[in-house]
């Protein structure tokens, strides 16, 4: 039987979502915003909460109907047959978004949605399950738009890129799904070397690692589904234990991650060896070092570098505004780097100018509420000529 879903990602990363979606079974696909629609049966879904290294959310649709006010809404959660779907115990938390909706508080309706559940419930078999903020057995999602109310049943619970291994966090880290991201648009694929000299908790080269090893990205955590009724677990026993079987641990990989402090080295390390990398930390395939980025070093004659530098004022032991250090790392580069690929995430658009050098293209992309630019870099021994200041202008 085929059902509707709803992927939710970062905003740019959509194509990248549905060419895994695609690969993952799913059938009708349609790239939206912030998200990706998609058929498939049960067996699908639980296939993309298993592997999707992309996608922060998988929602499944229950009913859309067509509303005038928020008895309506309260009617619709009322008459559907929750029961299907999970027992009277379970917990719950109701979400709702709206878009150009008439109704004058979101707040009054969802508490009209929980009524409408808890009251069905509680006519049907006498008992009204609980309502849980923090850590609820069930979540569902209303989305409201002018005319029509759908409602979604969380199947990942927790967002996907939680991924179960990060404990020790940087001062500001990357999600684990913007890190597959990043690493999909720029190109990179296990054959080529991979340098982050900015690695803080360790997120892109922990991705890179694990995707090298074709470990599944959720294949150490639970999710929603798993205590819903109308999923099969004896199958789903069956995919982790085939994701297990498909893990392979001699991957012919080289990552080398750097930070210039050694405290946050340390916790990337401890990140990897949770996520099931120490093989590929005990045998120098998967390296974290302390290190200043200005003075990294190639692991190759050609490869590529991945990073996301710090935005703002950064203290370095030299106490360079981050621009001004940003310079001494593209110099750095360019004496050492000459034949490989740069890739840098930031939300300054002045990054190129700052570094002295000049993209090669440039991707927009939302990093949570902050708007940035995934710049690429050519790099070549020497200076690069600078573009004209209007054509910077015009291309900002």
């Amino acid at each position: 039987m085929a059902y509707q879903f709803f992927a939710v990602s970062p905003r740019t990363l959509e194509p990248v979502l549905a060419d895994e979606l695609k690969g993952l079974g799913a059938k009708q696909i349609k790239v939206g915003a912030g998200g990706v629609s998609f058929e498939g049966t049960l067996e699908t879904a639980m296939a993309v909460c298993l592997h999707s290294r992309i996608a922060s959310r998988v929602l499944m649709r229950i009913a859309t109907r067509q509303y005038y006010d928020s008895h309506d809404i309260y009617d619709m959660a009322h008459l559907l047959p929750w029961e299907k779907f999970f027992d009277a115990d379970c917990s719950l938390r109701v979400d709702v978004t709206a878009k150009n909706s008439p109704l004058e508080s979101l707040d009054f309706t969802t508490l009209r949605i929980k009524d409408g559940i808890c009251d069905r419930f509680r006519e049907g078999c006498g008992v009204r399950p609980s309502i849980e903020k923090l850590n609820p057995d069930v979540r569902i999602h209303a989305f409201i738009s002018e005319r029509y109310c759908t409602f979604y049943l969380n199947l990942s619970g927790e967002p996907l890129f939680k991924r179960g291994w990060r404990i020790e966090k940087g001062e500001a880290p990357l999600k684990e799904n913007m890190a597959a991201g990043l690493l999909a648009l720029a190109g990179w694929n296990p054959s080529i070397p991979l340098v982050e000299p900015f690695c803080g908790s360790g997120t892109i080269a922990i991705e890179a690692a694990q995707i090298a090893c074709n470990m599944a990205p959720g294949l150490n955590r639970e999710f929603a589904f798993e205590k819903l009724h109308i999923f099969d677990m004896d199958r789903w026993e069956e995919m982790k234990e085939d994701a297990r079987a498909a893990v392979n641990m001699y991957a012919d990989v080289k990552i080398a991650a750097s930070d210039i402090s050694s405290i946050v080295v340390g916790k990337a390390q401890s990140n990897a060896q949770r996520a099931g990398l120490g093989a590929l930390l005990e045998d120098g395939r998967l390296t974290f070092k302390q290190g200043d980025a200005r003075e990294v070093a190639p692991i190759a004659e050609s490869g590529m570098i991945v990073a996301n530098p710090p935005y703002g004022e950064q203290s370095t032991p030299k106490s360079a505004t981050v621009g001004g250090m940003m310079k001494n790392v593209a110099d750095n580069m360019k004496r050492q780097f000459a034949g490989w690929t740069a890739w840098m995430l930031t939300s300054d658009r002045g990054l190129p100018r700052q570094m002295r050098l000049s993209e090669s293209r440039k991707i927009v992309i939302f990093n949570g509420p902050l708007e940035c630019r995934f710049f690429k870099f050519e790099m070549v021994s020497g200076n690069f000529r600078r573009k004209d200041k209007a054509t910077e202008e015009a291309e900002a």
